[in-house]
């Protein structure tokens, strides 16, 4: 068994809908804030499906062809984790029709598009949760929770199991047969409506039992539907063919940071830590792992790197050049900066005289060559340190073409072209984006702090 195969070829934009554009202002609810204003866990600003819609072309104009949303379903925060009826679309985003434009507009522009399956717990104004607070114990929900007496209190501790004690967020009984059928019953209705996958929000909180029948359920729906579990630290668990197709790859991420921003991994640790995450992943599963750098879970990918816009390059040089399919987390890519929640949930600056535009200049050429160049995306890894700032990450496609993504963070290096992997007889190297020149000498020179991407070539091929 293995992952779609449109995987290799993707890139994600991951979407937080209440913050990315506000397409709608009629569904604004009341003390919305002014776009552009702090976020906070409870402010809003309005965002929505008509936003989304709007700004498909931005998505497009990045190189992703692929969309993860946070939830969307009807709840009562910001960030909607704490559903109330996972059947409707949130009354602030707009209603079936709006998603459904949305999606028809996504797909027509090649977009994908994957939702948030949050199902290890509701929202306490879930409707099933109302009526055993009710009820009680003659509610016929009673047995979809795990509540320890009556009446049902959620202060100063709850008497019910909870997502990681957060009293408003009830866990749900997932051994309950009910409750599954509920859960794939929500899988079913919004594959039927035209979704690509679904992301399995802390699904390391529930038993695998469950998730061997939610992939079931789904693949028996069609085989290219992606489940993308959260994990962020092992990912092997997922991927026995049974369970996920692949999973955030927050181990790449922490390994990428440690490089870039933070000095405390060097070229051998990070070559080192790649190869050890490849040999984890089996293979078949590798394309499928979801790369990034940020999310609504981190701080911002800028932030992290102290403004620093080349060193912040250099990490996603890293992303789009590593097995897996890149993410960005929307606004990155224009420099947006924020601490982790709620900071890195701010709104998406759309006065483009508020980009990076050095920033996303930079995504927009990674993107170009990833989608250029077969070897980029569907190529075998293989990972090594010319010195401890500088890692060549090489993609070997099944055609014989290579490409070396070469980054350095230091002051300026010199590499000997012998010093990159053997090739077929015939080739020679072109540089594919970057500022590399090759010297008299038969070197490779990059200035500090450079990054190239170098790709084979034959005479018949030669641009």
């Amino acid at each position: 068994m293995s992952t779609p195969d449109w995987l290799a070829d993707a890139t994600f934009y991951q979407i937080f809908p209440e913050r990315f554009a506000n397409g709608d202002p009629t569904l604004d609810p009341p003390g919305v804030e002014p776009w552009g204003a702090a976020p906070t866990r409870e402010n809003f600003f309005g965002g929505d499906f008509a936003g989304i819609t709007a700004r498909l072309d931005h998505i497009v104009s990045v190189g992703a062809n692929a969309i993860y949303l946070t939830p969307i379903f009807e709840a009562d925060t910001n960030h909607r984790y704490d559903a109330k009826d996972y059947f409707t679309i949130d009354h602030r985003l707009g209603d079936l029709n709006a998603f459904r434009r949305f999606l028809d507009a996504a797909h027509q522009r090649g977009i994908r598009v994957v939702l948030d399956a949050v199902f290890n717990h509701c929202g306490d104004g879930h409707w099933a949760f109302r009526d055993v607070i009710e009820n009680e114990a003659a509610s016929e929900y009673v047995n979809w929770f795990s509540v320890e007496g009556f009446p049902v209190t959620s202060h100063p501790v709850p008497n019910y199991r909870t997502c990681s004690g957060c009293y408003y967020l009830p866990k749900w009984n997932a051994y309950n047969p009910e409750v599954r059928a509920h859960h794939y019953d929500v899988a079913r209705h919004w594959i039927e409506q035209g979704i690509d996958g679904w992301r399995l929000d802390v699904p390391y909180f529930i038993n695998h039992s469950f998730w061997r029948g939610f992939r079931d359920v789904v693949k028996g729906l069609g085989e290219d539907l992606y489940i993308v579990a959260e994990e962020w630290r092992d990912p092997e668990e997922w991927l026995q063919g049974d369970l996920a197709d692949g999973t955030m790859n927050y181990t790449l991420r922490d390994l990428i940071l440690g490089f870039t921003a933070d000095g405390s991994v060097d070229a051998g640790a990070l070559v080192s830590g790649m190869n050890m995450l490849r040999a984890r992943i089996p293979d078949g599963f590798r394309s499928g792992m979801l790369n990034l750098l940020g999310s609504h879970d981190t701080e911002r990918v800028l932030t992290r790197h102290g403004g620093d816009v080349r060193a912040a390059l250099r990490a996603y040089s890293l992303l789009f050049a590593a097995e897996g399919a890149p993410m960005l987390y929307y606004g990155d890519e224009v420099g947006l900066t924020g601490e982790n929640d709620p900071g890195c949930r701010g709104t998406m600056p759309w006065d483009e005289s508020d980009w990076s535009h050095e920033l996303l200049d930079g995504i927009r050429s990674l993107s170009r060559a990833r989608a250029e160049c077969a070897a980029l995306r569907r190529g075998a890894q293989e990972v090594s340190a010319f010195d401890d700032d500088t890692v060549l990450v090489i993609r070997r496609a099944d055609d014989g073409a290579v490409v070396v993504a070469i980054v350095h963070r230091g002051s300026g290096t010199r590499i000997p072209v012998r010093a990159l992997p053997g090739l077929v007889e015939g080739h020679a190297w072109r540089v594919l984006l970057g500022d590399a020149a090759f010297d008299k000498d038969g070197c490779i020179r990059l200035a500090a702090g450079g990054v190239t991407y170098l790709t084979t070539f034959t005479n018949e091929t030669r641009p």
